[in-house]
């Protein structure tokens, strides 16, 4: 079962590298922003980060490549986190495709059960603490990140498919935009105190809010009163995350992620 677990996990991440070549225009498909029409464009709704927002998606595919040959270290898999893993490699190739086939209302259900495999892998990862250093850069580092951006992405992804649908959040998108941005943050705090003082997942957080509330600063659509609630839901996850990583260095059984 090992060989078998290590060789799924392997052909899970080729696909995902395979599903990404295509969203990022390499072999065939179109970009992202592009594709659907634009409605996942920087500039499509008031929660759509700016387009530098997406390089965080370099560094977290390469810990998801460092995770592939770290696994083959991996006796036993006592964690229990390869079949999540492998589901949310292939559930990213999905929603690539999906965005790519222009069914923008099929994407959110895509990311939403993503969403639901990195929060179980999350919380196996929680109450399993890594054994060495360098697993918890590799494992809890890199699905911190994944599940941090993805929490963010997920928002932008329904707010684009509710665009897509003519829905124009009742006349006051702004206010609409700035309730999910306060869910949001209410998430990190949450994942910062269910996670043992994560470090990895609400720092991706922040990443994407600051980047929402660039995007609204500079671009359109302008609106300086989200980007002021982007940046107050960054701050907010922020002075949660650096607290609890405080209280956890002073507690004796405190475990930093």
């Amino acid at each position: 079962m090992t060989i078998l677990r290590r060789g799924a996990v392997t052909l899970a991440f080729l696909a995902a590298m395979v599903g990404t070549a295509i969203g990022v225009g390499a072999v065939g498909g179109d970009p992202i922003a592009e594709a659907a029409g634009g409605l996942l464009a920087a500039d499509s709704t008031h929660l759509a980060p700016a387009s530098s927002a997406f390089s965080i998606w370099s560094l977290i595919y390469l810990g998801l490549g460092a995770y592939t040959l770290w696994q083959w270290w991996d006796p036993r898999d006592e964690r229990l986190i390869a079949a999540p893993a492998i589901a949310s490699l292939l559930l990213n190739a999905a929603w690539i495709l999906v965005i790519q086939a222009g069914w923008v209302w099929v994407s959110v259900p895509v990311i939403a059960v993503l969403l639901g495999v990195l929060a179980l892998l999350f919380h196996r990862i929680t109450v399993h603490p890594a054994r060495s250093l360098l697993e918890r850069v590799v494992v809890d580092g890199t699905f911190g990140l994944y599940l941090g951006w993805v929490s963010v992405a997920t928002c932008a992804n329904i707010a684009a498919a509710l665009k897509g649908a003519g829905f124009l959040g009742f006349g006051v998108p702004e206010v609409l935009a700035v309730v999910v941005l306060a869910v949001v943050a209410a998430l990190g705090i949450a994942l910062t105190v269910a996670g043992r003082r994560p470090i990895a997942a609400p720092a991706a957080m922040v990443w994407g809010l600051a980047w929402i509330a660039v995007g609204r600063a500079a671009d359109a659509p302008h609106s300086p009163v989200v980007a002021i609630a982007a940046v107050t839901a960054a701050l907010v996850i922020t002075i949660a995350a650096v607290t609890g990583w405080l209280r956890g260095r002073r507690a004796p059984d405190g475990a930093v992620r």
